[in-house]
């Protein structure tokens, strides 16, 4: 199991944090394998941090209900969860967006993957905008806990492959 994630500078602007995150994960299974089991909702929304549920309202998007908390700063959240520009099985990007008390956040995750000796590379990369409250804990703290979700969802994913 290979993880890496190279946590780059935020800016903060006011009420508002901007996060870049990148990272790849190795898989032991064929890339066909790991492709249709990233793109399961059921598997997704088992592996989601803090997903309470998560019901598909269309081909590829579905609303979500999670909760999560940042120190102090906990809440619910609802929101919006769509898959975008599949290019199977190498490519897709994961669009989601979401509010509640604690403020709102929204993002896209490209994902890519690439067969290596019958294991599978996936490399990601995060654009995230929060706001709200939750923005108030600062880039250092949002930085950690956006990376241990990562690290949790793709540990969980890997217990479905």
């Amino acid at each position: 199991m290979d993880r890496v994630l190279d946590r780059k500078p935020a800016k903060k602007n006011g009420r508002r944090i901007f996060l870049k995150i990148e990272g790849s994960y190795t898989f032991n299974a064929p890339r066909d394998r790991v492709w249709q089991v990233l793109l399961d909702p059921k598997v997704m929304a088992q592996c989601m941090p803090g997903c309470e549920s998560m019901n598909e309202v269309a081909p590829d998007q579905f609303e979500a209900v999670m909760k999560v908390g940042v120190a102090s700063v906990k809440g619910t959240y609802k929101g919006k969860v769509a898959i975008k520009d599949k290019q199977a099985p190498s490519h897709y990007v994961l669009s989601g967006q979401g509010s509640g008390g604690p403020g709102f956040m929204q993002g896209d995750v490209a994902i890519d993957l690439e067969e290596r000796d019958g294991q599978t590379l996936l490399k990601y990369s995060t654009d995230a905008k929060i706001g709200g409250l939750i923005a108030s804990i600062g880039q250092r703290m949002m930085s950690g806990v956006a990376k241990m979700m990562v690290d949790q969802f793709f540990k969980k994913m890997e217990t479905f492959i």
